[in-house]
């Protein structure tokens, strides 16, 4: 059993379901409403445990009701939030995903206490060596702070740089393995071909770069060249929180030390399973 250690976000997602997705200033009628846990991290984090790894999440939730339940279904996936604290200076983050038919979505998200993200806890790196995960609905010193002290300690840091903005430098210090959809890569490289855009993150990095490309599965880069991972072919219900699925199942992978094409070949088959019902996990 691996040891994966993320560091992100938990929110609480508020879906409705409808024929297809509005458009600006337009209303779409006639839709489903349910709720479910949410957030890249948690997501990520529930991800990992169902892959078979030993699961620490690092995070921070208000001191409400939708934290209170939040920590309860990561504790029902097998995830210790130990660390995951909470704080009374900001509510739960919320996430309002609307999600068409053909399973497409569009997602607003208030962070809330996940802004609050704060100190990295060494201690959650105690023990066997293994993988960190780090996505962008945390702050900045914080990920800096654990890449870091992973790093120092021999881990794995696998960053998804979602939502996109612009690498740290101490964070590609690190030389984490980048994990970018083809739009967060464009938007780090101003590149709009996946392939040429993972070769300018590998360039930075100096390690290896995987770009998700949704239903056709995801590219592998490293110095040795480019290798196209293919998604088995499905009929998705909701694509929401599939790349986390990916992100989490490829930690969990790189954490047993399995090698980094069979992980993500792994991954991007359980993301491909993730889009068969509905919610992000």
């Amino acid at each position: 059993m691996g040891n994966v250690v993320v560091v992100g976000s938990v929110n609480v997602d508020f879906v409705v379901t409808v024929e297809r997705l509005p458009q600006a200033g337009q209303t779409v009628s006639g839709g489903s409403f349910q709720r479910f846990g949410g957030g890249k991290g948690a997501n990520q984090a529930v991800a990992a445990a169902k892959a078979g790894a030993q699961v620490q999440l690092v995070g921070c939730v208000g001191a409400d009701a939708d934290g209170a339940s939040a920590l309860a279904d990561l504790a029902g996936s097998k995830v210790d939030t130990t660390y995951v604290r909470q704080t009374s200076a900001a509510a739960t983050g919320v996430a309002l995903i609307t999600v068409a038919a053909d399973g497409g979505n569009q997602i607003a998200v208030a962070p809330g206490a996940n802004r609050l993200v704060e100190e990295f806890p060494t201690e959650a790196l105690a023990g066997a060596r293994g993988a960190l995960l780090l996505s962008f609905e945390a702050p900045d010193p914080a990920l800096c702070q654990a890449a870091e002290a992973a790093a120092l300690a021999g881990w794995s840091v696998v960053v998804n740089p979602a939502p996109s903005r612009p690498l740290p430098p101490r964070l590609l210090a690190c030389h984490p393995l980048l994990v970018p959809n083809e739009h967060e890569a464009a938007d780090l490289t101003g590149e709009s071909d996946p392939e040429q855009a993972a070769v300018l993150l590998q360039e930075q990095t100096g390690a290896a770069v995987i770009v998700t490309l949704g239903k056709q599965g995801a590219l592998l880069c490293t110095a040795d060249g480019v290798q196209h991972i293919a998604a088995p072919i499905v009929d998705a219900v909701d694509t929401t929180g599939a790349g986390d699925c990916l992100c989490g199942t490829l930690a969990a992978g790189i954490a047993e030390g399995v090698p980094l094409a069979e992980a993500l070949a792994g991954a991007v088959a359980a993301a491909s399973q993730s889009t068969l019902s509905q919610g992000a996990r």
